[in-house]
């Protein structure tokens, strides 16, 4: 198996709070409202309504039986990363069960669904970004992939469809409906939590003026530019566009600069989801021409 260091303290407390925000979200909307879903909650919900086990119970259980699977089949990498929150969030969702949390919204299902969703969003958004694995049901599914080549999403949403029919069951339709609105809420929410910090603004500028434009954003943003050769379609002039990649809050300025050395110049603005390379995911390396 390969050898892997602990994560770092700050990781490691990431991993905490998103499994505590998990466990609350539960213990104050989910439980409360009687909402279906799926994953190891899902499952635990099933044998909490057919046979009394305590949800926190079923979590710890099912979340070792899965982590001792997945550590001898996938190794110890995938071991260290699952193992904080394999222990934090059952731990967590014990501990909120004994408070005296009153639910505040228990009583109105559509804001139950969309507190629950944003919740679990933000929490399971939290723990990936760090570099973990959440646990649980997200195991049989990479151990699928890893001895038979089953895609993930593909076993994942068959273990998902399968738990959603069990709490069929004991829930009515109208659960059913505001449990499939949490879900898209919490994919929604997942998505952007997993780009903040990580989105970046790209912008092309084509201008006569693109040496001085390009001089202008390397000394006065701190960014980086690379020059692009290029041709007009109507009057095939020939010259470069100047290709930068900047932070959403340095638009404005990019723009005001822009204009004030080429106030014809015309540029092409867009968002991408991640950046990576020196100014970015590396340090800065300054090295000037010789």
């Amino acid at each position: 198996m390969s050898s892997r260091p602990l994560p770092p303290p700050r990781t490691l407390l990431i991993i905490m709070l998103g499994n505590a925000l998990y466990a609350l979200d539960v213990v104050l909307f989910l439980l409360p409202s009687g909402m279906i879903t799926g994953g190891t909650t899902g499952l635990a919900l099933f044998f909490f309504h057919q046979f009394g086990l305590p949800v926190s119970v079923f979590v710890w259980g099912f979340n070792l039986l899965t982590f001792l699977l997945g550590a001898w089949v996938l190794g110890r990498s995938f071991a260290l990363t699952t193992l904080v929150s394999s222990i934090a969030y059952p731990t967590f969702l014990g501990l909120f069960q004994r408070l005296p949390l009153s639910p505040p919204i228990a009583d109105d299902l559509l804001l139950s669904a969309i507190f629950c969703g944003l919740l679990i969003g933000v929490s399971i958004g939290l723990i990936l970004q760090a570099g973990a694995s959440s646990g649980g049901m997200d195991i049989p599914p990479l151990i699928l992939q890893h001895k038979l080549g089953i895609p993930v999403a593909v076993s994942l949403y068959g273990f998902d469809l399968v738990i959603l029919l069990l709490q069929a069951f004991f829930t009515d339709v109208r659960q059913v409906f505001y449990g499939i609105l949490m879900v898209l809420v919490y994919t929604l929410t997942l998505d952007k939590v997993l780009l903040t910090g990580l989105s970046r603004t790209q912008v092309k500028i084509v201008s006569a003026s693109y040496r001085e434009i390009c001089d202008a954003i390397i000394r006065q943003i701190d960014r980086g530019c690379t020059l692009i050769r290029s041709e007009s379609g109507f009057c095939h002039d020939e010259g470069f566009m100047v290709l930068t990649v900047i932070s959403n809050r340095e638009l404005p300025r990019l723009n005001r600069l822009v204009l004030s050395i080429d106030p014809g110049a015309f540029m092409v603005i867009s968002r991408v989801s991640e950046v990576k390379g020196r100014g970015f995911s590396l340090s800065r390396d300054y090295r000037r021409p010789e």
